[in-house]
């Protein structure tokens, strides 16, 4: 028996941000299966005034035309990590011991309680019209918790970029509703040793490359992270040893081992320049990088972000994993992550969401786009 799809209908008064995002939860969209989310939100937003609404794959856009001096962009991601068994949804409202009033259930942190503050502010931004002081773009989309070649964001900067074109835009990324500026890099290189197999009961007749690869472990081991200051933010660097694999039977002398090493560096450098460091620091062995992305700088300097952070009342942070933030610093356009959800708890069994950070973040989102700049 089918289950009823959650109403959307932003005209609901008593659809608040909070309930919206329950309902959002409650569409399960586990990556690759966002359609009937998709569905929702792009019905939902379709019966708003003023915005023009275009669907790409299962990412949808909406973005007012009234022609202002000054662009911003909300986005975020519609997509889920895997249910658990039983299944952690529907959403449960409960009182936590030291949380207080949550949401608890796949997606409440990552990141419905952000898509349901963008679609919130699509309502009050709508009944803004004509009053609105800038133009506004809000982007949902797919693909977000699995491999990057399927990223529904990156699938809009290569077929539609003039739909992503603004001044600064916000990744409402869970972020404990505090501003998270720009995002370190990401790279994963492997690192290959070489020996002779042999049988385990003759090592003296071969080589082992698993013992070969001790060196390797003991420089990781043995690196300090740089701490890199970019436009006034910190950002701690990590390289480390997260995969090694060797060996075919246990009665053979392994003659390879790879150790898969992930380096996330600040945005001073890009992908080219973190190549040139983790081949610095495992000089003497063979290293192939196998995939990078470049990193984000904060742009905290930025008219529109200063106005922001200052609304927020806290000082940035520095965000130490990758983001979309990134995709939107390729193109051009300045972006900082925040949202509500304490990423302490995205992906967990009992993921969730604070209310009061919910609605604290539609207040200062929905205090900003109304402010002019600062």
């Amino acid at each position: 028996m089918s289950v009823p799809t959650p109403s959307l209908d932003l005209a609901d008064p008593a659809i608040d941000v909070v309930e919206l995002t329950r309902r959002l939860c409650d569409i399960p969209s586990v990556s690759g299966d966002e359609q009937a989310l998709a569905d929702a939100v792009e019905a939902a937003l379709r019966a708003l005034p003023g915005l023009e609404v275009t669907r790409d794959g299962d990412a949808v856009v909406a973005r007012t035309t009234l022609g202002r001096p000054e662009r911003v962009l909300l986005a975020g991601h519609l997509d889920t990590v895997p249910l658990t068994d039983p299944p952690n949804l529907p959403v449960r409202r409960e009182q936590h011991p030291v949380d207080g009033d949550v949401l608890v259930g796949r997606g409440t942190c990552d990141m419905k309680g952000g898509v349901g503050v963008a679609l919130a502010l699509a309502r009050r931004v709508s009944a803004a019209g004509a009053d609105a002081r800038r133009d506004v773009t809000f982007v949902f989309y797919d693909h977000e918790e699995v491999e990057a070649a399927r990223n529904g964001l990156g699938r809009l900067a290569r077929n539609a970029p003039h739909l992503l074109a603004a001044d600064f835009a916000v990744l409402l990324e869970p972020s404990s509703a505090i501003v998270e500026g720009g995002c370190n890099g990401t790279l994963r290189a492997e690192v290959t040793t070489t020996g002779k197999a042999a049988h385990s009961a003759r090592p003296w007749r071969g080589r082992n490359a698993i013992h070969d690869a001790a060196p390797v472990l003991a420089r990781l081991a043995a690196y300090t992270p740089r701490e890199v200051e970019v436009e006034g933010l910190v950002f701690r660097e990590a390289l480390n040893a997260v995969l090694v694999s060797g060996g075919v039977a246990t009665n053979v002398i392994p003659d390879r081992c790879v150790v898969t090493v992930n380096y996330r560096f600040a945005p001073a450098v890009d992908a080219a320049g973190a190549e040139a460091h983790v081949r610095e620091v495992l000089d003497g062995f063979d290293v192939r990088v196998v995939d990078a992305a470049d990193g984000a700088r904060p742009g905290l300097h930025l008219p529109a972000a200063a106005d922001f952070v200052a609304r927020t009342g806290a000082a940035p942070l520095p965000k130490y994993g990758w983001t979309d933030v990134a995709r939107f610093s390729a193109l051009g356009v300045p972006a900082v992550n925040y949202g509500p959800g304490d990423n302490a708890t995205a992906h967990a069994d009992d993921e969730r969401c604070r209310t009061a950070e919910i609605e604290q973040c539609l207040q200062v989102l929905s205090d900003w786009l109304a402010g002019g700049v600062a």
